[in-house]
């Protein structure tokens, strides 16, 4: 694993965080972005924004934000977690730990990434993992790309834990939903980051027993990423890219198999991502 400030060569950093069917919002990000004549030196992702960030860091061009609207319409499509409350039901009685198998999604990676290692990636990429014997973030730096993200990808409880060389992984939200921190570890000094939208959006006290464990750990998600912006060195400037939503966070978002909306949070991550740019006089289009 390199060790940072030898991977992060470039001065413009790619953060891509955390969160499932939200995701789709950093793909409107991604098109703002490229539009804008804005290119990273280095990408970092966390879970889904592990998939958007090596697909961009595999082509850095708009051809990318073309390849991954087609992957999001493939999620759909595919039903990539789909299945009867049966099927489901059965899968974790079978496995005892997770609700989907991983092998569709791998098919989609497969599928639609240009590469096969990071080695062969047009701009250094790294993700992050839960790595469960040591409790601990894992950094994924270089070896076979598609297991890695894998691993970031590994939502407790849907899909099953990721073993690579004798250790086994969990989703890298648990350890690091945004990793700003490590972009700047790696030598960032402009940063442009890349969230689902939960971010965007107030939280309130919960009402139900159900908003309990969501209200706690979106405190804990939402803590390190404050502490990373908090504790900016001097000279590094950080763009948190808008999403465009409004509305409180709630239950809702975490309907994970739910893809109607994605178009829809596309367009309204672009529009506010564009406008952001151009308020901010980013970007050399």
């Amino acid at each position: 694993m390199a060790s940072p400030g030898t991977a992060g060569q470039g001065r413009t950093a790619f953060v891509l965080g955390g969160g499932g069917v939200l995701g789709a919002a950093e793909v409107g990000m991604l098109q703002a972005l490229v539009e804008a004549g804005i290119r990273p030196d280095l990408v970092v992702g966390t879970s889904v924004g592990a998939i958007n960030g090596a697909l961009i860091a595999a082509d850095p061009t708009a051809g990318a934000v073309g390849r991954l609207r087609a992957v999001w319409e493939d999620v759909a499509e595919r039903g990539i977690f789909a299945g009867s409350v049966l099927a489901r039901l059965g899968t974790l009685v079978r496995t005892r730990t997770h609700l989907h198998p991983r092998e569709p999604l791998r098919g989609l990676l497969e599928e639609h990434l240009p590469v096969r290692t990071f080695g062969e990636l047009a701009v250094p990429f790294q993700c992050v993992a839960s790595s469960i014997e040591r409790a601990a973030e894992h950094w994924f730096t270089e070896g076979p790309l598609v297991d890695a993200v894998l691993a970031s990808c590994a939502v407790p409880g849907l899909l099953p834990a990721v073993e690579i060389d004798g250790a086994h992984y969990l989703d890298g939200g648990l350890v690091h939903s945004i990793p700003v921190g490590r972009a700047v570890a790696l030598g960032a000094e402009t940063i442009y980051v890349l969230h689902v939208g939960r971010i965007d959006r107030p939280l309130r006290p919960p009402a139900r027993p159900w908003d309990v464990g969501l209200v706690a750990f979106e405190i804990a998600r939402r803590h390190r990423f404050a502490a990373d912006l908090a504790a900016l060195p001097p000279g590094v400037t950080a763009h948190v890219l808008p999403s465009g939503g409004v509305a409180p966070f709630g239950a809702a978002d975490l309907r994970y198999r739910d893809f109607s909306a994605v178009p829809a949070r596309i367009e309204q991550a672009y529009t506010a991502a564009r406008e952001y740019l151009a308020r901010s006089g980013g970007g050399t289009a």
